[in-house]
């Protein structure tokens, strides 16, 4: 499954109404670590199809990010029944997204 663009229009459609788990990936275009995590979550999308991914850029999503006290990024956010249960902060391997996902 290919990754959702997620931002403030459609975060309700695809993450608080979501009958599966949802992975967000909050990051920035200008963040080199953010530039080199986000080829895991691809992977992550592509090879678990149990879950929906998604990825908010916190530039043009700023509300998103202080909703949910995103500090760091790219910080990984684990969604179940629309509430956050588990985060990644910083570049982290592919091992430690599959962890955190079950």
């Amino acid at each position: 499954m290919s990754v959702i663009k997620i931002d403030q229009h459609n975060f309700e459609s695809v993450v608080v109404n979501s009958a599966k788990p949802v992975l967000v990936d909050f990051w920035a275009p200008w963040c080199a670590p953010c530039r080199m995590f986000s080829p895991v979550i691809d992977e992550v999308a592509e090879e678990n199809a149990h879950i929906t991914v998604g990825k908010v850029n916190v530039d043009e999503n700023p509300a998103l990010a202080q909703q949910f006290q995103i500090m760091g990024i790219p910080a990984a956010v684990l969604f179940e029944n629309g509430r956050p249960v588990r985060r990644l902060v910083g570049l982290q391997p592919k091992s430690a997204v599959e962890e955190m996902i079950g």
